[in-house]
Formats: C-alpha cells, sequence, structure tokens
C-alpha cells in the first residue's frame, strides 16, 4: 500500500467513523416522539435526553484531546467506537426515563474520542493548503451519518419501535473499530511535544488567542441552532405538519443529509480559494453563507401546515449555507494553533461547542416549547396542565420556539466577522 493510499484509507475510516458518530447521536431526534410518548415526557425532558450524551462528550474531550497529542490516535479512536456502539445498543433496553438518560451519557464518552483524534490526524496526514477539502470530505460523515439515522430508525420505529432502532445502530461499530486499528499514525505532533517550550502550558497558549476566543463562542451558537433544530424536527414535523414517524423521519433526512451535503463540499472548496486571497478569508465566507441563512429559517418556519415542501426547501437551503462552517473553521483552529497543540485545541472548542451549544440548544429550545405550549393552552381555556390536556397544543408551542434559532444564527455570522478580523495579526501560521 503506497502512502499516498495509506493517506486516503485513514481519511475513508476517519469518514466512516464520523458518519457513525452522528448516526448514533441522532437517533433521538428520529423516534423521539414515540420516546417522549411512551415515558409521559415534556418537551424539556425530551431535550434533555438529546443534551445527556453531549455532557460527559464535552467534558470527556478535554483529556482525548490531549491524549491525541500524546498517544495513538487510532487506539484511542479503535476504543471509542467499541465503547459508544455498546450504550447506544444498550439504550433500547431502558426501562425509562433516567435509564435511557444513563445510557447517553455513556455514549459521550465513547465518542469524546473520536472529534480531537480525528482533526489531529488529518491536520498531520494533510498539509495546510489541502486541510480545508480534507476536512470536508471528513465532516461528510456528518449529513450522511444524519440522513441515515432519520431514515433507517425512523423506518425502524415505524415498523419495530424505538427500542429496535437503538440496536440497530449498536452493530457497525465493531468493524469499524477494527479498520481504525489499521489507520495510518503520523507522529508528527508527538515528536513535537518533546521538544516544545510550550507544552507545559497548551491550554494558556491556545486561549490567548482571540481568534480562537471567537471560533470557540461561534461553535457553541452553531451547535446551539442544528442541535435543536436537528432534535426537534421530527417532532415538530409530526405535531404541526401532521406527518407520521417515517414521513418526518425523511424529511429531516433530507433536510440534514442531503441538501447539507453541497454545502458542505462547497464550504471546503471556497473556503481554501478565499483562502488564498485572504488568510481569514474562508471565515469571511462562513459569515456571509450564515447570513444568508436566516431569511430562510424564517421561511421555513412561517410556513404553514400544508406547506411541507416549502418547509422542506427553506429549511433544507438554510441548512446547506450552515454547513460551510465545519470545515473552514475547524482548518481554520488547525491552521492558528500549533502542530503539538491541535489535539488539545479541537478538544476546547468541542467542549464549548457541545456543553453550551449542544447541551443546551436541545433543553433550551424544549423549555421554551413547554412554556408556549402552555400559554396556548391557558388561551384556550384549559385550567389543568396535564400532559394530555396539553397535547395537543404542543404543536404551536414548538412552532413559536423555533425562531429562535434565525435570531441567533444573526450573532452567529457578526461573531465569524469579528473571528476573521483578528486572525490577519493575532494568530500562529502552522
Amino acid at each position: 500500500m503506497t502512502s499516498r493510499k495509506k493517506v486516503w484509507f485513514a481519511l475513508f475510516v476517519l469518514f466512516a467513523i464520523n458518519a457513525l458518530n452522528f448516526f448514533d447521536r441522532l437517533i433521538l431526534g428520529a423516534v423521539g416522539e414515540q420516546v417522549r410518548k411512551e415515558f409521559t415526557l415534556d418537551d424539556a425532558s425530551l431535550g434533555l435526553l438529546s443534551t445527556a450524551f453531549t455532557l460527559l462528550y464535552a467534558f470527556v474531550g478535554i483529556p482525548f484531546g490531549r491524549l491525541a497529542d500524546k498517544i495513538s490516535r487510532r487506539k484511542i479512536l479503535s476504543i471509542g467506537v467499541v465503547l459508544w456502539g455498546i450504550m447506544t445498543a444498550a439504550s433500547g433496553i431502558a426501562q425509562n426515563f433516567w435509564q435511557i438518560f444513563a445510557f447517553r451519557l455513556g455514549v459521550g464518552v465513547g465518542e469524546a474520542s473520536c472529534a480531537p483524534a480525528a482533526a489531529s490526524l488529518i491536520s498531520d496526514l494533510f498539509p495546510a493548503e489541502k486541510r480545508a477539502r480534507a476536512m470536508s470530505i471528513f465532516m461528510l460523515g456528518l449529513p450522511i451519518g444524519i440522513a441515515l439515522s432519520f431514515y433507517i430508525s425512523g423506518s425502524v420505529a415505524q415498523d419495530h419501535g424505538w427500542r429496535a432502532a437503538f440496536f440497530v445502530a449498536g452493530i457497525p461499530g465493531i468493524l469499524i473499530a477494527i479498520l481504525a486499528w489499521f489507520v495510518t499514525e503520523p507522529r508528527s505532533s508527538v515528536a513535537a511535544v518533546a521538544t516544545s517550550s510550550f507544552n507545559g502550558s497548551a491550554y494558556r497558549r491556545i486561549l490567548s488567542s482571540r481568534t480562537m476566543l471567537w471560533l470557540i463562542a461561534s461553535g457553541a451558537i452553531h451547535n446551539f441552532c442544528l442541535y435543536a433544530l436537528s432534535s426537534f424536527m421530527t417532532p415538530y414535523l409530526m405535531r404541526f405538519h401532521g406527518l407520521d414517524i417515517k414521513q418526518a423521519s425523511i424529511v429531516a433526512m433530507l433536510v440534514n443529509g442531503v441538501f447539507t451535503l453541497p454545502g458542505l463540499l462547497l464550504g471546503g472548496v471556497v473556503g481554501d480559494a478565499a483562502g488564498k486571497i485572504r488568510r481569514s478569508g474562508g471565515l469571511i465566507v462562513v459569515a456571509v453563507a450564515t447570513f444568508m441563512s436566516v431569511p430562510l429559517f424564517v421561511i421555513a418556519i412561517m410556513a404553514d401546515r400544508e406547506m411541507t415542501t416549502v418547509f422542506l426547501w427553506a429549511m433544507g437551503l438554510a441548512f446547506a449555507l450552515m454547513y460551510f462552517y465545519y470545515s473552514i473553521t475547524y482548518a481554520a483552529i488547525a491552521r492558528i494553533n500549533l502542530p503539538e497543540h491541535r489535539g488539545t485545541a479541537m478538544s476546547i472548542y468541542f467542549m464549548a461547542m457541545y456543553l453550551i451549544g449542544g447541551a443546551l440548544g436541545p433543553y433550551a429550545v424544549g423549555a421554551i416549547s413547554d412554556h408556549f405550549t402552555q400559554n396556548a393552552a391557558a388561551a384556550a381555556g384549559v385550567v389543568e396542565m396535564t400532559s394530555s390536556a396539553l397535547e395537543p397544543f404542543r404543536g404551536i408551542g414548538l412552532h413559536s420556539a423555533m425562531y429562535i434559532v434565525p435570531i441567533l444564527c444573526t450573532l452567529l455570522a457578526l461573531i465569524m466577522l469579528f473571528a476573521a478580523k483578528s486572525e490577519k495579526d493575532s494568530d500562529v501560521q502552522s
């Protein structure tokens, strides 16, 4: 196997790990409405289940990031894939809210191994001028994994119930873990750690970068928006647009998987091209794409019950524009940090991205949905706010809660402009 083949084999395996990563974490987005009804949950509790995996994911990612800078990343990836596969399958035997919450915490521990180690490997395997495109291929696992999760999990849940969907999702982990064991392991990062004068102060140096701080803030807001939407899209389509779980999962699959593919790939190509004109050009591209997504989000949310096609196209195009973010931002983090600190930098970024964004987004939108649900019920004359009495108003409540997304996306676009402005004179060229 030539060196070039080893590099592309490694990238393929990392893509597969990332696809499985997002497949497993978004299952609740597909089957959540069935889980909510079986356990008699409100939207805040349903959002908390989506939050569960991100809680430990965020904290455990920090030590995994340091480990990725010091020991074999392929071993970290292999063990992590097996662990989260077992925890995903175990979620299917949960008998109550707290049991499935605990299993989702376990999924977070396993998945925390993926991103820092994978990003560090890609940064070593590809030169700076090709990293955004390599990252975009790796990040294809995100929309493809989510699309497969919504389609397969929704279809399985329709025919066999939500528990079967978790059992099916746990199977591929073993095969992918074996493949990860044979990934090429360049050790430039570890070698650099031994000689770097910054080794003892990696966190301080990473957080001293203004650009890095802006990117950390952007990750939190970006994840807040997309995790909230992905977690509640199927329930929203079932409640507000009247679709069944399979129909709603197919629409969610198209939005999260099909529409996002060109956005992700185009983002990597345009980001690399813009970077040749101006060092921070890719970040400006992200800011413009995010601004363009705002009116599309508004159109999708405003679409009436019988206008599901309008929702699909507007929401899908908005997601495509939001996916410009990933490959460009991940490449920027690799660019502004020293090679021996890339795993740690990614783990810090992911901690904020998931603890503030991924964890808070679904729960906050769920809580806002519950608030507007109760308001709608009260306006209709409902006195006792029981679960059954509130059920007819949950579509209205969730619809109102969705408007937080375009507001936050406007803020995100501004933050990306601030990040682009600060990069040109404050960060280290790798």
